[in-house]
């Protein structure tokens, strides 16, 4: 048999362990699809080699050996056994979520600056840890890794993390002043976005650098649910679909629905969000949470940088 025969001979092959495998999704029969895909892979392999192209860069054979037919593997619910409070910014200043043992559900309290919250909710619980969503530890003249590590885990939501900018960057009073700062010493452009959270990136980090006595952790909460739902949650936490899986995810992980949604100047997002966040300072209590990247980076402020989740 010449060359052209054995390639259409493997052509023909994977087209039919490919309709196979059709039928055996459209059955929604999980498990016979698992093993229908791994033996389409096979052929589409031996096309690969056929034809001279390297099978790894086509598709990696043990991630289709074990694959779960059953889906994302939420975490166990989580036993809280110390007070934390998980925070996010909102148009009112800030929003955090406390866990307390025995409690119910999250509360919510809301204050104008992040000292003025952890301060509030310490007057009346003894808080061992704060997470907080935002970039804590800004680099000198580089990008961080726990910006790269967590877009690298979101599949699907890594435009959710974007690049903390370089110290002198934030320094900058302007975008204008701010990206060419950032460009010199990084090479990296200012995004919107990244500028337009200065203020309070500039309000954590003079907040950290006064040395509060609580254990302080940055947490992005796309990230946190993501851990506790066994992967990334792609509808927007803005819309319903959004919430319902949000709020889904945190009752899974042993958190019910927190004590009020929404207020003024916080919305339903920036709570949930700040629960997620409280679920990871809970797991950090517990010994269970992980740095990205791990150990954290240290720039010359001194603080480690590093994505908890």
């Amino acid at each position: 048999m010449n060359g052209r025969e054995d390639l259409q001979r493997l052509a023909d092959e994977l087209l039919a362990r490919a309709s196979v495998l059709r039928e055996q999704v459209d059955r929604g029969d999980g498990r016979d699809a698992v093993e229908g895909l791994a033996a389409a892979a096979a052929s589409l392999r031996g096309l690969a080699v056929t034809l001279g192209v390297d099978p790894a860069r086509l598709l990696d054979p043990p991630v289709v050996a074990t694959a779960s037919p059953t889906g994302p593997t939420p975490l166990p619910p989580l036993e809280i056994t110390v007070p934390v409070l998980g925070v996010d910014a909102c148009k009112a200043g800030w929003v955090g979520a406390i866990l307390e043992p025995g409690a119910p559900r999250p509360r919510i309290a809301v204050a104008e600056t992040i000292g003025g919250l952890v301060e509030t909710v310490r007057q009346s619980l003894g808080i061992q840890v704060v997470g907080i969503d935002i970039p804590i530890g800004l680099p000198d003249d580089s990008t961080r890794q726990a910006d790269a590590l967590a877009r690298k885990a979101l599949k699907g939501k890594a435009s959710s993390i974007f690049t903390t900018l370089t110290r002198a960057a934030y320094a900058a009073e302007t975008r204008l002043e701010a990206d060419a700062a950032n460009r010199a010493r990084s090479g990296q452009g200012v995004g919107a976005q990244a500028f337009a959270l200065r203020p309070k990136i500039l309000e954590v980090d003079a907040w950290v650098r006064s040395r509060p006595t609580v254990m302080v952790l940055e947490v992005h909460p796309e990230l946190s649910f993501a851990t506790m739902a066994g992967a990334p949650l792609l509808d927007s936490k803005k819309t319903d679909e959004g919430r319902r899986a949000r709020l889904a995810a945190l009752a899974a992980a042993g958190l019910a629905s927190p004590s009020v949604l929404s207020g003024p100047g916080y919305a339903a997002d920036d709570v949930l969000d700040a629960c997620a966040v409280a679920w990871t300072a809970a797991r950090r209590t517990a010994g269970l949470a992980t740095p990205f990247p791990d150990p954290p980076e240290v720039f010359s402020d001194g603080i480690p940088a590093a994505i908890w989740a």
